[in-house]
């Protein structure tokens, strides 16, 4: 897609990724830009891996003044800029920006996941305990952001418990590795139970788990959002307990970037939850 270059007092951001896959990302910033009469465009932009450092490192001479990253590249533009405390932790940037001349980076991920549990369930971080299931990226920031909340205990559930280790042992002793099988007995002492695996997006395998142990109080977390409810949010809510799904923080990791690039800071909003509901009903 050829990049809407700026004109006067207008400013362009894009998502860069390989393939660039079909992203909400144009659909909620465009959305913002309307609601908030911000002159902008924002745009996808596929650049395969080879050609990811020039595209990064010129981004204000292919007409943009920030940008989103996604699959492969996230870690490759931890490299080649100025990363944040957040960034670092996470392994991975996501949201790129300029301070003067310099090439900064942050990952919205954190803040995402955790606004969007203070959205859907205030008070969340009463929660002594926490499980999270899953090693990989999105876990590295969900662990983050648990930690600088405040939370006391992690158990990290993983399959292979090598990778749980490993993020034990980057993030500290509040955090716990446990075996995959023995996710089920860490249920009943855990005020939140956080999904970061693919398990139970649409075209993987269901995440079997029977949350009966879980707490009156608790609350479930899942990062998938394709299927808009995943099973374990159903059951979840088939017992009464709160929870925070996927879509709330693709929306609100959002915030930050186009905070960072137009100079506003755009709301979540319940129209704008309808209109990326609506888009990913009719895509997937």
């Amino acid at each position: 897609m050829t990049p809407q270059h700026p004109g006067a007092g207008h400013t362009a951001a894009c998502l860069i990724g390989w393939p660039a896959a079909h992203s909400r990302s144009p659909l909620i910033h465009h959305y913002w830009l309307r609601s908030l009469g911000i002159p902008g465009g924002y745009s996808i932009e596929a650049v395969p891996p080879e050609g990811f450092a020039e595209f990064v490192l010129n981004l204000r001479g292919h007409g943009y003044s920030g940008a989103n990253v996604t699959i492969p590249h996230k870690e490759r533009a931890l490299q080649l800029t100025e990363p944040d405390a957040r960034a670092r932790a996470v392994g991975a940037a996501n949201t790129l920006y300029y301070d003067g001349d310099v090439l900064r980076s942050t990952n919205t991920d954190v803040e995402g996941f955790i606004a969007n549990l203070d959205a859907s369930a205030p008070g969340w971080d009463r929660a002594e305990q926490a499980l999270v299931l899953g090693a990989g990226g999105s876990s590295r920031a969900v662990l983050f952001g648990l930690l600088e909340r405040g939370i006391k205990r992690i158990a990290l559930a993983n399959r292979s418990m090598e990778r749980a280790q490993a993020l034990a042992e980057l993030f500290g002793d509040r955090v716990a590795p446990i075996a995959w099988t023995e996710a089920a007995a860490a249920l009943p002492g855990a005020g939140l139970l956080v999904n970061t695996t693919s398990l139970g997006m649409k075209g993987q395998p269901s995440l079997d788990l029977d949350l009966e142990p879980l707490p009156g109080d608790a609350v479930v977390a899942d990062l998938v959002y394709v299927p808009l409810e995943t099973e374990l949010l159903a059951e979840a809510r088939g017992r009464g307990l709160r929870t925070a799904d996927g879509l709330g923080m693709l929306l609100h990791q959002a915030v930050r970037g186009f905070e960072l690039w137009f100079g506003a800071r755009p709301h979540v909003t319940a129209e704008l939850r309808e209109l990326v509901e609506a888009d990913l009903l009719a895509h997937t």
